[in-house]
């Protein structure tokens, strides 16, 4: 949507080791990124390094940037430039005000978003769903995607809504969030209890409690693969079961939204077990009271990262009907059907041109 635009937009990776600096013009990195420690127990040092940072990306710029937007780990009031009190950032106790803080430092309008948000984006507009619809056309087929559901797997379950070329932010900034849903595998949890890397860690360890290490997601992972000893099956039920507690989530959302779903974060790539649950979680039937059997969804669900799944999400089944008392023909799309994806642009750039679209769209939006 912005690959020609020629306006600058200032990024930040904020993670709790690094922070991560660049820019972005045209939907491409313009400049060598600057890395510096990340400062999570001073907030004075904390906001200094923010401004070093952006300063040092600034001064290899051949043009002015236009905004400074990113993403900040929550909770937050993010429409107001507002940091809570974060776990792994203690320094923001009680509420510090960045945005403005850095808008009055650079003259600068700030946008800060969580990663979900800025996840869904960058792949509504510039990653999987640009993607499928031009899939679409090629195959001749007359449907169109204009709603996306993101979703991050990680240190946390994250999520993002885009619907129709707009990023869902809700009255409180709680749009899309999935983490708090209900724990199919138990109720009284909430969804990221099983959709997370310690979820990955504790499942292995219950189904192979003989294995006493202290495995991280990836040697989980290659364990299934058979690349490390231990226990296949309990690597791959791990997973798994992830991939269904992530479907429940994905319902309810999908109730609503009707879009493409789409993964990214670091347990993306063991997709290979985790879509295919989702998929199949996403196919079950619920019942009436008086015992008819209804899918759960009213559409039909694709595994997009298989080339089945693809070929039957782009085949085009809609008929021709008569308008009646007339000789004119409609088209008729009997068939619902929706698809879970994985990013192909990678987490870390769907963010960051999530950031750098939702800054340019703001700016136009509000003729800032």
């Amino acid at each position: 949507m912005y690959e020609n635009d020629k306006r600058t937009v200032l990024t930040l990776d904020a993670g709790g080791t690094n922070f991560v600096f660049s820019a972005i013009r045209g939907g491409e990195e313009v400049v060598e990124p600057v890395r510096m420690d990340a400062v999570t127990d001073d907030v004075r040092r904390c906001l200094d390094v923010l401004v070093e940072g952006f300063d040092r990306v600034q001064a290899r710029l051949d043009t002015p940037a236009v905004a400074i937007s990113f993403a900040f780990p929550g909770p937050a009031d993010y429409e107001n430039g507002i940091i809570g009190d974060l776990p792994n950032f203690p320094c923001f106790k009680d509420g510090v005000a960045m945005g403005p803080y850095l808008e009055d430092v650079f003259g600068l309008p700030v946008f800060i978003n969580n990663d979900g948000n800025l996840f869904a984006y960058g792949e509504a507009l510039s990653g999987i769903l640009p993607e499928l619809n031009a899939a679409l056309e090629a195959a001749g087929s007359s449907k169109r995607c204009h709603n996306l559901l993101g979703i991050t797997l990680g240190t946390g379950f994250g999520g993002g809504v885009v619907l129709d070329g707009r990023l869902l932010r809700g009255d409180n900034g709680c749009g899309g969030d999935v983490w708090l849903m209900r724990n199919v595998h138990n109720p009284a949890l909430i969804a990221e209890e099983s959709v997370s890397i310690r979820a990955v860690k504790r499942v292995y360890h219950e189904e192979a409690p003989a294995d006493g290490r202290g495995l991280s997601p990836k040697e989980i992972f290659d364990i299934a693969e058979g690349k490390l000893e231990g226990n296949a099956d309990a690597a791959r039920t791990a997973f798994e079961r992830l991939g269904v507690a992530a479907a429940e989530a994905v319902i309810h959302a999908l109730d609503i939204v009707d879009g493409i779903v789409v993964i990214g974060g670091g347990l993306s790539g063991a997709a290979k077990y985790i879509v295919p649950a989702m998929v199949g979680a996403m196919g079950k039937n619920r019942l009436t009271l008086s015992g008819v059997s209804i899918p759960c969804l009213q559409m039909q669900v694709e595994d997009l990262t298989s080339p089945e799944g693809m070929q039957a999400f782009l085949e085009d089944r809609s008929t021709l009907v008569r308008v009646p008392g007339t000789g004119r023909e409609v088209r008729y799309c009997s068939e619902k059907k929706t698809g879970v994806a994985v990013s192909r642009i990678g987490t870390g750039r769907a963010v960051a041109l999530g950031a750098y679209a939702y800054a340019l769209s703001e700016i136009d939006r509000n003729n800032l």
